[in-house]
């Protein structure tokens, strides 16, 4: 009897919503007290995020990345604790960009204090101007927008593809594509992150991973960086997360690779703690997820922040998670 295992996708920068998961603090336990000493290790800016992130909406200030970053990596961390709870828990974790360090964190590559580290440190260290723009179409079909510092900061989908880099090369990209009828939308980031433009702020924060006594994962974690599992000596190399900053994510790529693995068994559970549920947006038009092997919920609601709309949605993914557990279980 194989029971599906659960893969947690957490989201990275251009993600972040205002009140993101707010409904569930104060109310589910685990969750509020990963994010209180989250908050609580960051020191006076673990203070004013926390005060962002309940801020009313609209107009929580939590757009720019000395916000939204270590924001996000919070409320990923958090939810893959809540998810611990559930029986048997968490059994893959793959990150976006930011969510990879909210991945390797729960895959106890470092400790949810050392994180907090980590964020001060890169708070610090001032990143160059620029930007992210989402744009549907293939990477293989953007090599003439490919220039004057503008690269593929992200690969999420057969058709869904991220060009980062410096604001006006990345404005003039843009343009040209939409003159050519091609959809696309500028990301909430202030900085062209996974771009050669981010690598002295990469340096810096090889530097603070070099402070940690990083550790092999204890449970399996996918690397965006090299779309496979993290090994032991990439997992304990300042150089693998810090690199992070500037280099590509392949995200689809690493997600496509587990999908295809199982598209006749054994099952999984792909839990999307994205709040638009664009993580698994590609998935659910996989065969491994058409044919039911793979079974994909959403932890967050796609619209609304108030306590109701975070808890039932919660509570809606617990439900399928256990679903699947026990029909997988007694097959």
């Amino acid at each position: 009897m194989d029971e599906r295992r659960t893969v947690l996708l957490l989201p990275g920068q251009g993600a972040q919503r205002e009140r993101m998961a707010a409904g569930l603090y104060g109310r589910e336990p685990v969750f509020t007290g990963a994010m209180d000493d989250f908050f609580r290790a960051l020191g006076a800016h673990g203070e004013a995020l926390r005060a962002a992130w309940l801020h009313p909406a609209p107009g929580s200030p939590i757009g720019a990345a000395r916000q939204a970053q270590p924001l996000l990596f919070a409320v990923g961390h958090a939810l893959g604790r809540t998810v611990d709870g559930w029986g048997r828990g968490v059994d893959v974790l793959l990150g976006h960009s930011a969510g990879e360090l909210a991945a390797a964190c729960l895959a106890g590559v470092f400790t949810p204090g050392e994180a907090a580290a980590l964020w001060s440190a890169r708070a610090r260290v001032p990143a160059p101007a620029g930007g992210m723009l989402a744009v549907a179409a293939a990477a293989d079909a953007l090599a003439a927008h490919v220039r004057d510092g503008v690269v593929v900061g992200a690969v999420n989908g057969p058709r869904q593809t991220v060009l980062s880099g410096p604001s006006g090369p990345l404005a003039a990209a843009e343009r040209r594509l939409r003159a050519l009828g091609v959809t696309v939308r500028p990301l909430r980031s202030d900085h062209g992150f996974h771009s050669p433009s981010m690598e002295p702020v990469a340096d810096a924060f090889t530097a603070a991973f070099g402070g940690l006594g990083l550790r092999a994962p204890v449970r399996e974690l996918i690397s965006c960086r090299t779309a496979r599992p993290v090994m032991p000596d990439e997992a304990c190399d300042p150089a693998f997360w810090g690199g992070q900053l500037s280099r590509p994510v392949w995200f689809w790529p690493a997600l496509r690779a587990l999908l295809d693995a199982h598209v006749e068994g054994p099952g999984l559970v792909l839990l999307d703690a994205s709040c638009d549920h664009s993580l698994s947006a590609a998935a659910r038009r996989h065969p491994a997820v058409r044919s039911g092997a793979v079974v994909v919920a959403a932890l967050l609601p796609s619209r609304g922040a108030g306590t109701h709309a975070d808890a039932v949605a919660l509570e809606a993914a617990r439900a399928v998670h256990a679903r699947a557990s026990v029909s997988r279980a007694a097959t």
